[in-house]
């Protein structure tokens, strides 16, 4: 019976073989394709590109070596690892190569590797600002074998991670051409140059496994990831798309071993070409500025605050003086829209902010008592000495019958918790244990500035906030919080 089955299977399979066979004939014929050219559609796109050695060709001379040295104060633990961004949950880098030198306790001195690309002829050179910061002497190594020293950093931008070099090279040199990130899809063919762990022109291929990546590197964060090799080295160098356009600069990894795990991150071709810009025609960049502080709206702060659901940017403070204040922005206000860009969360808006061109008037949406309130601001431009970042993300709180104990906020209190004198409100002094407001992660120290929106001065208001809130039905109660320095925070807490 089997071969019997199998005599019948092989008969049907060549009778099946016959009728496709005569199909694809007649529609060859029509059509005026081969057989084979319709039994070979879609195989190429199936396999990703043939090769992409034609691209690579016309580029690897445009990557080059960033190489650089530092003499540091001797110590016994020895030379130090040089990271990214502050803040950065990656501890791996790319650009740690150290050659200790010297005997401990004696200046030493210290290189470390990384990569760059030409932008223009005339000796323009990107590469990562955590690869040359600090560093004492660069030297820019090229493919044929040349070198070049660095004569001067046009300018650096920690925010960012990017820096602009300038060599004056004997004769013009090849540069790249900048692409438009804002097209990429997730999906699409990405190449990596550079020189990981030393070894110079390295070429790596991968696909965009994400877009608008937040590492927590930043308060710019919107990086592009992909599974393109990228190690040790590689800091600074292009991520191109298969035009062979710089899509993106590399810049952060995640890997338990410092080797590529297919977890690249590369700051945007448009984010990079905005600071660059600055950089040579300003030495530094001239960021938007808003002079707000924001966290999150959360889900149990959507109902309070008159949302169907989370979105846009709650302001938690308002920067006295600054554009937002002069134009009557107030703490509790919910941006949704800042210059025709939809607010979806917290990190939209000083992306967007810092985007602006100083001076603008810009048209906000704010949500402010349940009402969509329509602003005009005019940007001014991002103070040095402002925080890398927005207010911290919402943090979480509550009073008395919630498992806190509060007492007024008295001169003796603000000594023993070191309270600014600018902070007003109630003192927490105690959090109970597995308290709504120790699930909230309320601390000792903290001050009730406000509960649902009213100022408190004395325990007795927040109570009577308390019990109004209860008494109406609402499920949460929301509080403004404020830490010993007078950071601002929204908190809703449950009241069951």
């Amino acid at each position: 019976m089997m071969g019997a089955r199998e005599t019948m299977s092989g008969r049907n399979g060549r009778s099946w073989a016959r009728r496709l066979r005569s199909t694809l004939t007649a529609i060859a014929v029509g059509t005026g394709f081969s057989i084979a050219a319709l039994l070979g559609v879609g195989t190429a796109f199936a396999r990703g590109p043939v090769s992409v050695a034609d691209i690579a060709e016309g580029l690897q001379e445009t990557v080059v070596n960033i190489s650089t040295t530092q003499t540091i104060e001797g110590r016994d633990e020895g030379p130090p690892v040089r990271k990214g961004p502050k803040s950065s949950p990656f501890e791996e880098f790319f650009d740690d190569f150290f050659d200790e030198e010297g005997p401990d306790g004696k200046p030493r001195k210290v290189s470390s590797l990384g990569s760059g690309f030409v932008i223009d002829p005339s000796g323009l050179i990107v590469t990562n600002n955590h690869v040359i910061e600090g560093a004492d002497e660069i030297i820019v190594n090229f493919t044929d074998g040349s070198k070049l020293k660095v004569v001067k950093i046009l300018g650096h931008d920690p925010k960012t991670d990017l820096a602009l070099l300038l060599v004056q090279p004997t004769k013009p040199l090849k540069a790249v051409s900048f692409g438009n990130s804002s097209v990429l899809r997730v999906g699409d063919w990405v190449m990596a140059i550079g020189n990981p762990f030393g070894l110079g022109g390295s070429l790596t291929v991968g696909v965009v496994s994400a877009t608008k990546r937040d590492i927590n590197a930043g308060p710019y964060d919107d990086f592009i990831q992909t599974d393109a090799a990228i190690n040790r080295g590689n800091s600074g160098g292009p991520l191109f798309n298969m035009e062979g356009e710089v899509i993106g600069v590399n810049t952060a990894i995640i890997s338990p071993t410092g080797g590529s795990i297919g977890i690249g991150f590369a700051v945007p071709s448009n984010t990079a070409v905005r600071v660059l810009n600055q950089l040579k025609e300003y030495g530094e960049t001239r960021r938007g500025w808003l002079g707000v502080h924001v966290q999150n709206v959360t889900d149990e702060m959507a109902f309070t605050l008159g949302l169907e659901a989370p979105k846009g940017a709650l302001v938690a403070s308002v920067t006295p003086d600054g554009p937002a204040a002069s134009v009557g922005i107030k703490p509790r206000d919910v941006i949704l829209d800042f210059g025709g860009q939809t607010i979806r969360s917290m990190r939209d808006l000083p992306r967007a902010v810092a985007a602006g061109t100083v001076g603008m008037d810009v048209p906000l949406k704010v949500l402010r008592n349940g009402e969509v309130v329509d602003v005009i601001v005019e940007l001014g431009r991002l103070p040095k000495e402002e925080k890398d970042g927005p207010a911290p993300d919402e943090r979480q709180g509550g009073s008395e019958l919630l498992g806190l104990t509060i007492e007024p906020l008295t001169h003796e209190l603000r000594d023993r918790f070191r309270i600014s004198g600018k902070v007003e409100g109630v003192v927490v002094t105690g959090v109970a244990p597995g308290s709504p407001a120790a699930k909230k992660h309320i601390k000792v120290g903290d001050v009730i500035v406000e509960v649902t929106q009213e100022a408190v001065r004395q325990p007795d208001e927040v109570l009577a906030r308390l019990r109004a809130v209860r008494k109406s039905g609402r499920r949460r109660v929301l509080f403004l919080l404020a830490d010993a320095e007078g950071e601002l925070r929204f908190v809703a807490v449950p009241i069951g």
